[in-house]
């Protein structure tokens, strides 16, 4: 029989036709996820569950193949609607433990996603300890005849300093053939990837795909701040993906559901490009991320930033200092400026482990900070200030004046790290503490941005009373959310940057609330644009927030390539802009107003990558945004770390762009004008040349159908 005809015999539960999947359910009631015309044997259950006593049934690295997913059987199926979106809810339960598992699909018809998230309920007559919970699975994606031989793995891994950082190997090199036929069984490996502790991307983004060898590929995003694994590898001849939440395994987390008692696992995604590649697939990520985000007008507006921090006063601000570089960043352009770290520094002993009150210092403002937040607003900018509310310094006294309960456990002991401890924002006293700071600031103060980091990775978690370390993360995290969003419902104008010491909690359970994502710390202009150019990998455009710090012993193509890095993101100035010469000034003015400029089409363009992914010691790199009526690109031509690359150093680059429109196309300079790149359109060849003529240098260039206004 073939796989279409084996298919065909199965009920038919739900479809997403852009993708090519459908919910499947066959005689016994089991249910699948497939694409079209796979064989049942190679598709994995719809929903898999690792419950204490009740694990796998082939043992190994694999969290499919569970006892309960294979036992779960169909109890109905509905559609809903809820404005565009349509969610779909297959009712599932397995009739040994009385486990229900409501699988809900959900999507907007015509785009090309599916979102997915789990809820069980306990309806048996005893306790359950859940120690894993699928939250997507697909298996099928290559259909057995076809073979693994073409199939391409992508993957993220991220560092402090060195985030975004894209591999790609081929399927078969992570999972290698094993000759099922001849054992009888298969493989007990997998390809995974997971987070460790509470810096979700402090390891690798919950981001990967599945390139098909064509023009087609598969990508998904795990949406938890509070740990999170998925795993690839070989079913029957053909691929399976499984997306979880935080397991037992890997990040501590069991959680006991008493008769009665519920759990929603984090939501997931799964997009498909079938033409378009990488780029198309990330087109769909990066309009599926829009939707789920809480509205701001900060998406639409952009408004350009400058921070005193990064390689400026790195944490050491005082009014005297501060003066000077608020009026040069008006003179520049910028429209907030935020007072980075040390602000609340009046300890003789170092700030690191004394913070937690969160009041100016004295000496640092003899003044008060009221002063400098109105020579902010009276040059024209939103004063805005740093913050790590999740943290209190051993030092500081709130350590002993706040509750116990209200900070992180394991073993009964209260949790250091780095010199820090770490409140639980389910504590009524921990959130109240930050509430009255929130509030203080932002309604007494007047400060309409806050830059919220977060420093220190806790390990798996805490443990109120019997819960364990993981499930104590998770409810920290989701109260965190809840708070962050309490916050904007208040101060319906706030701004809230989410930072990890850069980019290490990058993930879209926090970013669809804040409404900005600190994308590195690299101090390196140099070393910069591969985590630039990729950020669009883990966020939009218009929230990912690309530092720009020109210096005043910077030479013009220093300051060019600086500025250039952060245009086609969320420009966050610093330097000392207050001690460059005119011509300096100038060049930094010019890339701010270009960036003005543009700005409107960010938020609603989609990236591409014409020389690929861009890898970490790339001569050249190539970012693009393409829009309605224009493609941005911008390029980097970074000096060759050996001989060897030097001997193949190329002061001219070809591209080949797609374009989606008959009309003549123009290639036009817009940053930095004057330092002798060209850009060049070939309409015949679909071809772009872009000449830049010296090493560490950078250009920013429009394609459109007609030329726009010149950059001076």
């Amino acid at each position: 029989m073939t796989a279409a005809a084996e298919i065909a015999q199965e009920s038919l539960l739900w479809t997403h036709e852009v993708l090519g999947l459908r919910a499947v359910a066959d005689p016994a009631g089991s249910v699948r996820l497939t694409g079209d015309g796979q064989a049942w044997d190679s598709l994995v259950p719809a929903v898999e569950i690792v419950l204490t006593g009740h694990g796998r049934t082939w043992s190994g690295e694999r969290f499919i193949d569970t006892a309960v997913g294979n036992r779960l059987v169909l109890r109905g199926h509905d559609t809903a609607e809820d404005g565009e979106w349509r969610h779909t809810t297959i009712r599932l339960a397995d009739p040994e433990t009385g486990l229900a598992a409501d699988l809900v699909l959900s999507t907007v018809p015509g785009s090309g996603f599916l979102r997915s998230r789990v809820r069980l309920v306990n309806e048996g007559d005893i306790p359950l300890h859940l120690e894993s919970v699928s939250v997507l699975t697909l298996g099928g994606i290559v259909d057995r005849a076809a073979g693994l031989a073409g199939l391409t793995l992508h993957w993220a891994d991220n560092d402090w300093l060195a985030e975004c950082r894209w591999r790609q190997a081929p399927f078969r090199d992570q999972v290698v053939p094993l000759n099922r036929a001849a054992h009888g069984h298969e493989g007990r490996g997998c390809f995974e990837r997971y987070s460790q502790g509470s810096w979700s991307t402090g390891r690798h983004l919950p981001v990967a795909a599945l390139g098909d060898g064509g023009e087609g590929a598969w990508l998904w995003q795990i949406e938890s701040s509070a740990g999170w694994r998925y795993e690839t590898g070989e079913r029957e001849g053909s691929a399976y993906v499984a997306l979880f939440g935080p397991d037992d395994a890997h990040h501590q987390w069991r959680q006991r559901l008493a008769p009665g008692q519920e759990f929603t696992t984090v939501p997931a995604v799964l997009v498909r490009a079938r033409s378009s590649g990488l780029d198309g697939a990330f087109g769909e990520l990066t309009a599926y991320r829009r939707r789920i985000r809480r509205d701001h007008l900060d998406h639409r507006s952009l408004p350009v930033i400058y921070n005193d921090y990064m390689n400026t006063l790195m944490g050491d601000p005082t009014t005297e200092k501060l003066l000077p570089l608020i009026e040069a960043a008006g003179a520049a352009g910028a429209e907030v400026f935020v007072i980075d770290a040390g602000w609340y520094d009046d300890d003789a002993q170092g700030w690191w482990d004394a913070v937690g009150a969160w009041e100016p210092a004295g000496r640092r403002f003899p003044g008060g900070i009221q002063e400098v937040l109105d020579a902010i607003r009276r040059h024209g900018m939103t004063p805005g200030l740093w913050l790590e509310p999740e943290v209190v310094g051993v030092r500081s006294p709130l350590a002993r004046t706040l509750p116990d309960e209200a900070f992180f456990h394991r073993g009964g002991v209260r949790v250091t790290e780095h010199g820090r401890h770490h409140l639980d924002l389910r504590h009524s006293a921990a959130r109240a503490h930050l509430d009255r700071v929130v509030d203080r600031i932002v309604g007494e103060w007047g400060v309409g941005y806050l830059k919220l980091d977060y420093n220190i990775n806790i390990g798996p978690g805490t443990e109120n009373g019997t819960e364990s370390a993981g499930a104590g993360l998770l409810g920290h995290h989701r109260a965190h959310l809840d708070w962050l969003a309490s916050l904007l419902d208040r101060h319906p104008d706030l701004v809230l940057e989410n930072c990890g010491s850069g980019g290490l909690r990058m993930d879209y359970a926090q970013l669809a609330v804040a409404q900005l994502q600190s994308t590195s710390d690299q101090q390196d202009p140099w070393r910069y644009p591969p985590i630039a150019a990729s950020a669009a990998t883990a966020v939009t455009p218009e929230q990912a927030a690309v530092w720009a710090y020109p210096q005043p012993h910077f030479d013009l193509d220093e300051i060019a390539f600086t500025m250039t890095t952060a245009l086609l993101g969320r420009v966050h100035l610093s330097g000392f802009l207050d001690r460059m010469d005119d011509a300096q000034s100038a060049l930094v003015r010019t890339g701010v107003d270009v960036y003005k400029r543009i700005r409107p089409e960010i938020g609603g363009a989609l990236p591409f990558w014409p020389l690929g992914l861009p890898s970490w010691d790339d001569n050249w790199l190539a970012h693009g945004l393409r829009t309605d009526s224009a493609a941005y690109l911008a390029l980097w031509r970074r000096e060759p770390a050996s001989g060897t690359e030097a001997m193949a150093d190329t002061l001219t680059q070809t591209i080949r762009i797609r374009h989606d429109t008959d009309a003549p196309q123009h290639a036009e300079v817009l940053y930095p004008t004057d330092s002798g790149a060209t850009a060049t359109w070939d309409t015949a060849t679909g071809q772009l040349t872009v000449s830049l003529p010296r090493p560490n240098t950078a250009v920013l260039v429009r394609l459109g159908a007609t030329c726009g206004e010149s950059a001076g």
